[in-house]
């Protein structure tokens, strides 16, 4: 079979960085925090007061008071996200085969505060009182469905659920499905909005968040005090593009998709297995899937999501696949600006990592302090470089032991 070649030719976010891609990529550049006391409930009753919201985004002006109403607020992200990637990308499905266009969004809750909202309301009112949005609004692929028909793309609509991975998951399956000639588009990422009494608290109990009160110490990878992760909430879309059908159209490239890995711990319902061999196991099969050798890759941008597992577990597994060459990459987490996504994460992490190559900058992991004897790679601290990266990799893990990792490359003509 025919493996074409696959780039990415538009980009939009919702982040609690900024609103749009620009804005956000922006941020990330300046090394903002966009951790911040919960706003959208109060909380001041729970143990977790901090989360990475997003900011000032009023659905009824970008997407109509019509529409908006009619789609929860993780679906509300993706519909601005993706209409943001298809006007960053100049494209018009109206000037190509529709049955040739799918989509892939993945979710990991879906519209989690809508069943809190919904279910509220069937205890006070009765059960057949409930919204008969509830159920089309609150389902985890209404995204993914919701871009299907705004867009007007009519081939393969999909959502992964892999928990944390969904993201990667959603761009590596696209990725795939137009390499091995299925689609010459595909509008794919990752999109959440759980930043609820429910999550938080069921999070809380389990011990995943971080506690800390101050937000420039909440969200810390890699540092010896980490604690938990720091809950946040947004969206990324990618359009992916056979590569002869981009530049047909004239289209600009920001970066090459090369590789992509996914595989399972099959170990344990949220832990890792401690020597981050399903993880490495991803990474070693998105570099042989792009043909590409480990001291090829310049950056990583690790999953990093500032638990003691995730982190230490993470390391151990870059050390395997890159042996001695580990010491010489650079590996940070934009977690500690944008908190964990959850099903977003791979995909905003994605785009962050794209633009890093088209740039020539990585990104930091701020708020570093305390070195950590087991997390002793370079991981960017503090403060962002300029450098001249043509290989990065974007890794993602997710509870269940979902792994996946993706290869980019530099585009160069």
């Amino acid at each position: 079979m025919e493996r074409r070649r696959v780039v990415i030719t538009g980009m939009g976010a919702v982040t609690p960085l900024g609103l749009t891609c620009p804005d956000s990529w922006q941020a990330v550049r300046e090394g903002v925090c966009g951790i911040a006391p919960i706003t959208q409930f109060d909380a001041s009753e729970l143990k977790v007061k901090l989360a990475a919201e997003v900011k000032g985004f009023a659905p009824e002006e970008l997407l109509g008071k019509a529409d908006a109403k009619r789609m929860g607020r993780f679906t509300q992200f993706a519909a601005v996200a993706a209409q943001e990637a298809l006007a960053d990308a100049g494209f018009d499905v109206s000037s190509a085969d529709p049955d040739r266009c799918g989509v892939s969004v993945s979710s990991g809750i879906g519209g989690l505060s809508i069943t809190e909202a919904e279910h509220s309301r069937g205890l006070e009112r009765g059960w057949d009182r409930v919204s008969p949005f509830y159920i089309p609004t609150g389902i985890c692929n209404m995204a993914a469905g919701q871009v299907a028909i705004r867009s007007g793309f009519r081939g393969m609509c999909t959502c992964p659920v892999t928990a944390c991975a969904g993201g990667t998951n959603a761009v590596g399956d696209a990725f795939h499905y137009i390499r091995d000639g299925y689609a010459e588009v595909m509008l794919c990422g990752g999109t959440e909005a759980s930043i609820t009494p429910l999550a938080v608290g069921g999070f809380t109990s389990m011990k995943a968040l971080s506690q800390n009160g101050d937000p420039n110490r909440a969200s810390i990878p890699f540092d010896q005090e980490r604690g938990g992760f720091v809950m946040g909430e947004g969206c990324g879309i990618l359009l992916l593009e056979e590569l002869d059908h981009a530049l047909a159209r004239g289209a600009k490239i920001y970066a090459e998709v090369l590789g992509y890995g996914a595989t399972c711990d099959a170990y344990h319902m949220t832990a890792p297995r401690p020597d981050g061999s399903g993880g490495a196991r991803a990474m070693a099969l998105a570099l042989a899937d792009g043909g590409v050798s480990p001291e090829q890759v310049d950056y990583i941008n690790a999953h990093g999501t500032s638990t003691h597992l995730n982190d230490s577990g993470e390391t151990t597994a870059v050390k395997t696949v890159f042996g001695d060459h580990a010491y010489h990459l650079m590996m940070s987490s934009t977690k500690s600006m944008t908190g964990h996504t959850l099903g977003a994460a791979g995909a905003i992490e994605a785009i962050f990592t794209a633009l890093s190559l088209h740039h020539g900058f990585v990104p930091a992991t701020i708020n570093y302090q305390v070195p950590d004897p087991e997390c002793d790679l370079d991981v960017v601290p503090n403060t962002g470089r300029t450098a001249d990266i043509r290989y990065a990799l974007s890794n993602s893990l997710g509870f269940g032991g979902h792994n996946g990792s993706i290869l980019f490359k530099k585009w160069e003509e």
